[in-house]
């Protein structure tokens, strides 16, 4: 009988090794990234996902061909935040909930400690902390297809209080500075020009000057070197954003839109670009505004994809071409 016992604790260890190396193969795995402990790998042939649970829920890496197309900062490497301690632009692939000007201070959601888990074949969940601040806890959850980039990113915003709450959804991703941003300008547009330039300042311009590296053309507005002014709000109608970085990447955004419903930002924008000098270009689809019962929850869901992509020398992208890759995802 014990030699059976032995031989049974044997097989039984065999197959638990073999259901974890099954797992690996099945692309997750619990991984230290950039000195950030307890991260979650999801990967194909083709793509590389790391989502960071120690300071705000981020993905920190998402790379085609061990190529890594959002923004990093190294002095940030291992940096966990408490309070006191000054974290002003945390890298990688942020998320977040809005309106920006009238949502309360929230650093245990942007800044805190999240629980990690992977959920199943290239999936994994991270949650937040309940937010007295707010009276929220936000889930996020991701899904890398099993061929190709295509990585599904949806936050769930769970009301944790006994109060009506009005948030909406805000994504913040910063992705490699110096690149070419294009947005679909809305052709009827309650802007002008199809965009509002925020500042200096609490101004927001909304017949906004030229400039040499800021243009529209064919209805698109690129925007393909550091303006006097980094922030662009858009009510865009087609929901896609694209930005071609230096080293050759075409990372694209697809985002649901909502023209019937009210979005919360004082200009009524549903998207943001960001162009931080030559630093970072921050992605930011904005999700209509949501009135939350206690108890209750909504949810957003933006797709990302990433391409190999010649960076146009002359910063005029081909648009055509892009608008095929985008009609095709």
């Amino acid at each position: 009988m014990r030699t059976n016992y032995i031989n049974w604790l044997i097989s039984s260890g065999m197959l638990f090794l073999a259901a974890c190396t099954h797992s690996q193969r099945e692309g997750t795995a619990i991984i230290t990234q950039y000195s950030f402990d307890n991260c979650i790998e999801l990967k194909n042939n083709d793509v590389r996902v790391v989502l960071e649970p120690n300071m705000g829920g981020r993905v920190l890496v998402y790379e085609l061909n061990g190529k890594n197309v959002l923004y990093r900062d190294p002095l940030q490497d291992g940096v966990i935040y408490e309070p006191g301690i000054v974290i002003n632009h945390p890298a990688g692939g942020r998320f977040d909930i809005g309106p920006e000007k009238t949502s309360p201070k929230r650093p245990a959601l942007f800044f805190g400690k999240w629980e990690g888990r992977i959920t199943g074949k290239h999936q994994a969940q991270m949650v937040s902390q309940k937010d007295t601040s707010t009276g929220v806890q936000l889930i996020r959850d991701f899904k890398l297809e099993d061929k190709g980039s295509k990585l599904l990113c949806t936050q769930t915003i769970r009301n944790v209080s006994n109060e009506t709450k009005r948030f909406c959804f805000w994504s913040r991703t910063f992705v490699k500075g110096g690149g070419i941003s294009l947005t679909p300008l809305n052709p009827y547009s309650r802007f002008p020009k199809g965009y509002i330039i925020y500042g200096p300042g609490n101004v927001m311009d909304f017949m906004p000057a030229e400039e040499p590296d800021t243009k529209v053309r064919n209805g698109i507005l690129e925007i393909a070197g550091a303006p006097s002014r980094p922030k662009f709000v858009m009510d865009v109608a087609e929901g896609w954003l694209a930005y071609i970085t230096r080293d050759d990447q075409l990372f694209i955004k697809t985002f649901p839109v909502y023209p019937e419903r009210v979005y919360g930002e004082m200009s009524g924008a549903n998207v943001s670009i960001w162009y931080n000098k030559e630093q970072m270009c921050e992605i930011e689809p904005m999700g209509p505004m949501e009135t939350i019962e206690p108890g209750d929850e909504v949810s957003f869901t933006e797709t990302w994809y990433l391409f190999n992509y010649k960076y146009p020398e002359d910063k005029l992208p081909n648009q055509e071409e892009i608008r095929k890759i985008i009609i095709g995802l």
